[in-house]
């Protein structure tokens, strides 16, 4: 069987992952990785055997499927080279900085045949995945997602950056249009938003209040839901799942079942390239499609225009 050439569009921190996991796959030639900078192209193409590029449209013509793993300003630009060369797509989330871009890549996708995957990780996560089978309808959802200091992703907003993530699950789960938004957030170190709380009423009655840090002491990633007779613990980093039912246990809790579930930690990143190659091979809608990842992006983007309006009327008071 003849291998899908796949290249790799930035191999900084999360994108030598990706030239990684690729360079294992059977069913994957890792043609070449491409970078701007030529020194970090050159050690990673030499470690993984392949070739290194320092210019995308470079290897147009020589590559069936990219993964961008590049700054989220250059998302679009790169992006619509690929698709406009009809080459399949993977992009690190967020798909793009505004809704016009992300209507445009999926526009363009649509119209030639091509698969665009948004690289939401979480959607792979263990944890996340088995909630498929107990999230019914969450009238309450509360998530944080804190995180250590770390010099990368900077040139977005934390929302963009890390609450997208929890954006994209709640949204998957709440199956009903986001009515209100109420946020708030600054700058502490970086020149965006490094700290961000928002309130999302949804037209179903479901709230969600998710807060994002990117300057915490610890790294917390956790989400709560409360649903009839419900209430669903999540640990991401643990892979832990912690249910409370009603029934007519005599346990810690009475009328309550406690039950404790655990997963094998797994890669989530190796799932999720897994699945974009399956996709691109069998010609199948991706797990993650540019349109759900235009969905949270909408979101995010309500939040970060609600967090600039909050701050204005707070220096104004």
């Amino acid at each position: 069987m003849k291998k899908l050439k796949v290249a790799v569009i930035g191999v900084g921190y999360l994108g030598k992952f990706h030239a990684e996991k690729y360079a294992q796959m059977d069913q994957v030639e890792l043609l070449c990785v491409v970078d701007v900078d030529k020194t970090k192209a050159e050690n990673i193409a030499k470690r993984l055997s392949t070739k290194a590029y320092f210019n995308h449209k470079d290897i147009i013509g020589k590559v069936d499927a990219v993964s961008v793993v590049v700054p989220t300003p250059n998302h679009f630009s790169i992006c619509r080279d690929f698709l406009e060369h009809d080459v399949d797509v993977l992009v690190e989330k967020p798909i793009t900085t505004t809704l016009e871009e992300a209507d445009e890549l999926i526009g363009i996708a649509e119209s030639r045949g091509l698969n665009i995957q948004v690289g939401h990780l979480e959607r792979f996560n263990p944890a996340v995945m088995a909630l498929k089978d107990i999230v019914k309808t969450p009238m309450f959802i509360e998530s944080h997602r804190l995180n250590i200091y770390r010099d990368r992703c900077t040139d977005v907003s934390v929302v963009l950056d890390l609450m997208i993530h929890d954006i994209d699950i709640i949204l998957n789960f709440v199956d009903a249009e986001v009515k209100i938004i109420r946020a708030a957030g600054i700058p502490v170190i970086s020149g965006q938003v490094d700290i961000a709380n928002a309130r999302l009423e949804f037209a179903n009655g479901c709230v969600a209040n998710v807060t994002a840090s990117r300057i915490s002491a610890k790294d917390k990633r956790k989400i709560r839901m409360f649903q009839t007779d419900e209430y669903i613990s999540v640990d991401f980093a643990s892979h832990d799942i912690t249910l409370i039912s009603k029934s007519n246990a005599h346990g810690l809790i009475p009328g309550m079942d406690v039950k404790q579930l655990c997963f094998t930690k797994g890669d989530a990143l190796n799932d999720e390239l897994k699945s974009f190659v399956i996709s691109v091979i069998q010609r199948t809608p991706p797990e993650v499609t540019g349109q759900v990842g235009r969905k949270a992006l909408k979101t995010a983007l309500s939040i970060m225009e609600q967090i600039h309006h909050t701050n204005i009327r707070f220096l104004r008071s």
